[in-house]
């Protein structure tokens, strides 16, 4: 499953940032992963559980945003909404369209549980 490998990445990258900021544990993972992407985003929260299981993310809520596929159009310079099976421009039904979103998948936030600052 090309998932797993997928939330592996994505575990071992919320860990480094975990790190750096001396966490203790993550409490969220706020991703965003376009339809075009390449990455089904339901597998992905399937996989999940068992990729986190035992890293600092183990309890960790995983949240996944699905933006729209957006595009340009060169004919009439419009910028729109498109489907992932359908890409052509809203404004005039074009297809000769440059994709400037939704073949992204981003980690977006990553909230952490904390170590206070020690007090001398």
């Amino acid at each position: 499953m090309h998932e797993l490998s997928v939330c592996q990445a994505l575990i071992a990258q919320v860990e480094r940032v975990a790190r750096e900021n001396e966490a203790r544990r993550v409490v969220s993972i706020v991703i965003s992963i376009g339809p075009l992407s390449g990455v089904e985003p339901r597998l992905l929260e399937h996989a999940y559980p068992l990729a986190a299981a035992g890293t600092m993310a183990e309890h960790a809520a995983l949240v996944v945003e699905t933006p729209p596929v957006r595009v340009r159009c060169r004919s009439c310079g419009a910028d729109s909404d498109a489907q992932p099976n359908r890409i052509v421009c809203a404004a005039c039904g074009d297809w000769h369209v440059d994709v400037t979103g939704g073949e992204e998948m981003l980690l977006k936030r990553v909230e952490i549980d904390a170590e206070p600052a020690a007090v001398h």
